[in-house]
């Protein structure tokens, strides 16, 4: 049985002083902060998945006029519910909500998507709905065999924007295992608190999604529940965030410090230029078929040309095609040193994505790319994960989840893009690219620990192939025999 660890997206009954809110600060202090850097964005990394949990928990608890939420993945156990409670309780003080959630992996059971859209102040719209969401199992297949690119074309983006004036950006998604609170496997992930013109930004590519033809309203898709049994699935949901058997007592511990936590965040804020980036819905005219490129693409392949001395990545993910191992190896005979932290065969629970990565290790290595692959247990476990030391004997694997570009220690890209194929043509993606040295710099740093070797596997000297079990390598020699690539 899943142990139950404290989640932090609990209502504001639940904390101990009510009367500390956002609405106090966000609208004064930090209206302040802005004031004062006109022109300038606000950011700050969310490196360990409590604080990036707590963040996006203490701005929804604290809206006042709007909230907009784009997920890929939105999952039905406790950071799903909860943060489904948390939305609810924002749209019940009269707080407009908008989600858009990616149909292909949602796993929100469909009363509760329909009794939280028949809310008057809540609007959910669901991504490409074609294989899932109001889509029966005949029917399924038959999208698969008829379009087979649009089934594989899925929104990746993920941001939560509050009030036009913060937001929370980066690689998250809704689920357990993005916030330390799996315990059979957990992601090392990586998010931005913004703030500044560069919500302005995000707010305006939400909408641009929102109003797509591809953006479904929920009650398009699913049949209606009568008032009465929406108003009781809302009940059900906020009664699971009340039920004080889900959380231990550091849950409420963690909630009584919200206030403290959160302003001692703000006040670690760098400002300096940002810019968000994104694709537009559907990606490409898709007229290439399974290729094509994107805005990201065009974007993060202009930022590597950009570097000078050197380039820092990390990526789950990591399948280059012909012209980026040409690009690579471009960089490499100039002088620019390129380093990737991914994961191993040993750690990494996509194998079809491992095969991938197999198939591309020499051409890497060849171009003169350092690459370091993530170990299962590494020591950076018990700094990264706050809990670690009331799970370390159920042995979590730890897996790489950020997506992250440095470029010459003074540029950082921080988002959705992983380094494959799918992300380059398939996938719409997004990120915030920060033009200051000091926040690049500590990002760099972090993934350099990450690269050391009580964390990491020099690929150069030995890969984590032989540290996997038998019947992973099994399976990913098996995958690495068939023409997939395309769609990794």
């Amino acid at each position: 049985m899943r142990l139950l660890f404290p989640i932090l997206f609990l209502p504001i009954a639940l904390m101990a002083d009510p009367a500390q809110r956002l609405a106090e600060n966000l609208h004064g202090e930090s209206l302040d902060l802005l004031a004062a850097h006109p022109g300038q964005s606000a950011a700050v990394t969310l490196e360990r998945g409590e604080l990036s949990l707590l963040s996006r928990a203490w701005l929804a608890d604290h809206a006042a006029r709007t909230l907009d939420v784009q997920y890929f993945i939105w999952t039905a156990d406790n950071v799903g519910r909860l943060a489904m409670a948390s939305l609810l309780d924002a749209a019940d003080r009269g707080v407009k909500v908008r989600v858009l959630v990616d149909d292909f992996l949602l796993e929100t059971p469909a009363e509760m998507l329909t009794a939280m859209d028949g809310h008057p102040n809540f609007e959910i719209r669901i991504y490409n709905p074609n294989t899932n969401t109001g889509v029966g199992f005949w029917r399924r297949y038959w999208n698969l065999a008829t379009g087979f690119r649009a089934v594989n074309q899925r929104m990746h983006n993920k941001a939560l924007i509050v009030d036009g004036m913060f937001a929370v950006t980066g690689g998250r998604n809704l689920a357990d295992e993005y916030f330390d609170f799996h315990h059979e496997f957990d992601f090392r992930d990586r998010d931005l608190l913004v703030g500044g013109p560069v919500v302005d930004q995000m707010d305006s590519t939400f909408d641009t999604y929102w109003n797509a033809p591809l953006a479904r309203p929920v009650k398009d898709l699913l049949p209606p529940l009568d008032q009465a049994r929406q108003q009781a699935v809302r009940d059900s949901i906020h009664a699971y965030a009340l039920d004080s058997s889900n959380f231990d007592p550091a849950a409420r511990l963690a909630l009584k410090n919200i206030p403290e936590t959160f302003g001692a965040l703000l006040q670690e804020l760098a400002w300096g230029p940002a810019r968000f980036v994104a694709d537009a819905p559907g990606k490409n005219d898709g007229k290439q078929g399974l290729a094509g490129g994107g805005a990201t693409t065009r974007f993060l392949a202009d930022l590597l040309r950009s570097a000078r001395k050197r380039i820092t990545i990390q990526s789950p993910y990591l399948i280059p095609d012909d012209s980026t191992l040409a690009l690579f190896k471009a960089l490499t005979a100039r002088g620019v040193e390129v380093r990737i932290s991914t994961n191993s065969m040993a750690n990494n629970d996509n194998l079809k994505a491992v095969s991938g990565y197999i198939n591309r290790r020499k051409a890497l290595l060849a171009a003169g790319v350092k690459v370091f692959e993530f170990k299962p247990q590494p020591g950076i476990q018990k700094n990264l994960q706050q809990r670690y030391g009331k799970f370390k004997k159920l042995q979590p694997i730890f897996v790489i989840h950020a997506k992250t570009l440095v470029v010459d220690g003074n540029k950082v890209f921080i988002g959705t893009f992983n380094l494959d194929p799918r992300s380059m043509n398939l996938n719409t993606e997004s990120g915030v690219l920060l033009e200051h040295a000091g926040i690049a710099g500590q990002v760099e740093r972090a993934i350099e620990r990450d690269m050391e070797p009580e964390n990491s596997w020099d690929a150069s000297k030995e890969t984590g192939d032989s540290h996997a079990p038998l019947s992973r390598r099994i399976k990913t020699w098996f995958w690495g025999r068939l023409p997939i690539e395309s769609v990794l």
